[in-house]
C-alpha cells in the first residue's frame, strides 16, 4: 500500500474521479482499463495482468487485485460514474449521448445497490483533463443534470453514502445549481475538488463563496483541496519529460535507461536532439506543459514544492548561459552529481500562481474545506501525491516562510474532518470507543525525500514512490504496522463497508 502507508495513512478511499471497474460485463473490461489508464496514468499492461475480474456485473461487486487480502491499512471504495454509464448505456455512454429516463433509472438502481453493499458513495468527473488512453474524453464529461440528479437520488434511496464531483466549472452558476439539486433531492453530502488555476486565478474564491452559500442553506457541500500544487514530475523514466515530443528523442524513447543515457551523452545525438528541441507537435500528450521551462524546477533530495521563480530551469539556464533544453537534459542526466540519469524535474501548475501557494493558504483556511486529493495509487508515472500528509504537517505546520497554519488545526482537518466528510465517524479522534488508528510523529525531523521510480507493478510496470522521515510509529486498529518507515509485518487493515457511525457512550 505504498507510498501512502509511509506517510501515516491508516484509511484510504478509492474510486475518486468517476473511474473504476464495476459494475462491469466482460465486453467492457478493455474500455474500463483504457479509461483508468488514460485518466489515472496506470499502465494498461499492469491493469490487464493485475486485475481479477472475479465479480458479478452488479455495482455491489468489485474486481480484485492479486494478493490484496490483509493489508496495512483500511480501504474504502466509491461507485464510479464512468463504469455505471458504460455498463448501462454501452457505446452510447462512451460516445457522450444523453441518457434516457430508463438509463437514468438503471444507473440510480445500481448506485443504490452499490451503497447498500458497502460502497462509500458515488463519484463523477466533469473535467476535460480526464481522457482515456485513446484520447477520448471520459464518458461522464457531458452528462446532463437530470442524469446526475437521478443517480444522486439513487444514492439517497440507500439512506447513506456521499457524492463527489470533479469539474472544470466552465459555467459556474449552472454547475453549482446542479450540485445543489443533487444534494437537495438525495439528502446526501457532496464534495468537490477546489484548485486555483493560473489562467483564472480568482475563480476559486467564487467556488468557495458558492460552498459557503450552500452551507448557509443547510446543504453539506465541502471543498477538497490539495496540500501543495497540482503538478507533474518529469524524468527519463517517467511518463513525461521535456523531450517527449521531440522527433529525435522518439528514436530512443523505448530503450532501457542505460542505453538511453548512453545515447543522450553521445555528442552527435545530443546536438541533433537540442537542434530539434523547439519543434514539438502541440497535439502530443503534455506538449503544452513540458516545454514551460519558466515553471520547471530541478528536484532536490528534499523537494521544494513552493519554489521561487528565480530557481526555474529557464532562469538558471539564463544565468548559466545555456538553453533551457540543455540545462534540463543535464539536470536529468547528472541527478545532482550521481550521474545515473534519474534526475527529476517538477512542474507545478494548479495552485501555483506567481511563484507562490498563497491561494492554497486561503483554501486550507476556509471553514468548509478539507485536505484531500492525495493520489497515492494513480497518475503513477507523473505524480506522487500520496505524500500530501507529510507536506501538510511539515510544510504548512512548520516550514513555510510565507505563512503557516496552526498544527492542531491541521491535525483536526486531516484526521477527524476528512473522515467525517466521507462518512467515517468512528475514527480520526483520540477518544474512548473510536478506532485506534494512531500516528506518533517525530515532528521536528518530519521531512520528505525526492520521489523515485520503482518497477514493482504487475507486468513490470513502473511508478513513482516517495519516502519520508519522522513517521515514528503507525497503528491500525491498535496494531503497529509501521515503525520508522518500515513495515512491521502486521496486517490488521480490512475493507470498510459503508458509512461508520460514531461510537455510542
Amino acid at each position: 500500500m505504498h507510498p501512502s502507508s509511509w506517510h501515516g495513512v491508516t484509511t484510504a478511499v478509492m474510486g475518486n474521479c468517476g473511474v473504476g471497474f464495476a459494475p462491469v460485463v466482460a465486453s467492457n473490461h478493455g474500455k474500463l482499463i483504457e479509461l483508468m489508464e488514460g485518466v489515472e496514468d496506470i499502465p494498461g499492461a499492469a491493469l490487464h495482468e493485475g486485475l481479477q475480474w472475479n465479480c458479478s456485473p452488479r455495482a455491489s461487486a468489485r474486481p480484485g487485485l492479486r494478493g490484496w487480502h490483509a493489508r496495512h491499512r483500511h480501504r474504502r471504495r466509491g461507485t464510479p460514474h464512468g463504469a455505471l454509464r458504460l455498463h448501462v448505456m454501452g457505446e452510447r455512454g462512451a460516445n457522450h449521448e444523453d441518457a434516457t429516463a430508463d438509463d437514468i433509472a438503471a444507473m440510480a438502481e445500481l448506485a443504490r445497490e452499490g451503497i447498500e453493499a458497502g460502497a462509500l458513495g458515488f463519484t463523477t468527473s466533469r473535467t476535460r483533463n480526464h481522457k482515456t488512453s485513446t484520447g477520448a474524453y471520459t464518458p461522464t464529461l457531458t452528462a446532463a443534470p437530470d442524469e446526475l440528479i437521478g443517480i444522486a437520488e439513487g444514492v439517497g434511496a440507500a439512506g447513506s453514502g456521499v457524492l463527489q464531483v470533479v469539474s472544470d466549472f466552465l459555467d459556474v452558476d449552472a454547475e453549482f445549481a446542479t450540485l445543489r439539486l443533487m444534494m437537495e433531492r438525495s439528502g446526501r453530502p457532496l464534495s468537490i475538488s477546489v484548485v486555483r488555476n493560473p489562467m483564472a486565478p480568482d475563480d476559486f474564491r467564487v467556488w468557495l463563496d458558492h460552498i459557503s452559500a450552500a452551507r448557509a442553506d443547510g446543504l453539506a457541500l465541502t471543498g477538497q483541496v490539495a496540500a501543495r500544487a497540482v503538478g507533474l514530475i518529469l524524468g527519463l523514466e517517467c511518463t513525461l519529460n521535456p523531450f517527449l515530443t521531440n522527433p529525435v528523442y522518439r528514436e530512443i524513447a523505448d530503450l532501457p535507461l542505460p542505453d538511453k543515457i548512453a545515447q543522450l551523452r553521445d555528442p552527435d545525438f545530443r546536438a541533433r536532439l537540442l537542434t530539434e528541441a523547439g519543434e514539438r507537435s502541440k497535439a502530443k500528450l503534455g506538449a503544452n506543459l513540458i516545454g514551460r521551462f519558466d515553471v520547471l524546477f530541478e528536484m532536490a533530495d528534499e523537494p521544494d514544492y513552493e519554489p521561487s521563480l528565480e530557481e526555474s530551469i529557464a532562469a538558471r539556464a539564463a544565468r548559466a548561459g545555456v538553453t533551457p533544453e540543455e540545462f534540463a537534459l543535464d539536470a536529468m542526466l547528472d541527478n545532482h552529481g550521481v550521474g545515473d540519469g534519474k534526475g527529476l524535474i517538477y512542474l507545478p501548475f494548479l495552485n501555483y500562481v506567481d511563484g507562490a501557494l498563497d491561494g492554497l493558504h486561503e483554501m486550507l483556511s476556509h471553514p468548509f474545506t478539507v485536505p484531500g486529493l492525495g493520489d497515492g495509487g494513480a497518475h503513477v508515472g507523473t505524480i506522487c501525491d500520496g505524500s500530501f500528509p507529510t507536506t501538510l504537517l511539515a510544510y504548512w505546520g512548520r516550514d513555510r516562510a510565507r505563512g503557516t497554519l496552526p498544527l492542531p488545526y491541521l491535525v483536526q482537518q486531516h484526521c477527524r474532518d476528512t473522515a467525517q466528510t466521507v462518512g467515517l465517524f468512528d475514527r480520526g479522534v483520540l477518544a474512548p470507543g473510536y478506532r485506534a488508528d494512531i500516528n506518533i510523529v517525530d515532528y521536528d525531523n518530519l521531512r520528505l525525500h525526492k520521489p523515485e521510480i520503482v518497477a514493482d507493478l504487475p507486468a513490470g510496470g513502473k511508478r513513482l514512490l516517495q519516502r519520508a522521515e519522522g513517521w515514528a510509529h503507525t497503528f491500525v486498529a491498535g496494531v503497529e504496522t509501521y515503525r520508522n518507515g518500515e513495515a512491521t509485518g502486521a496486517l490488521p487493515g480490512r475493507l470498510v463497508r459503508g458509512a461508520q457511525p460514531a461510537p455510542t457512550r
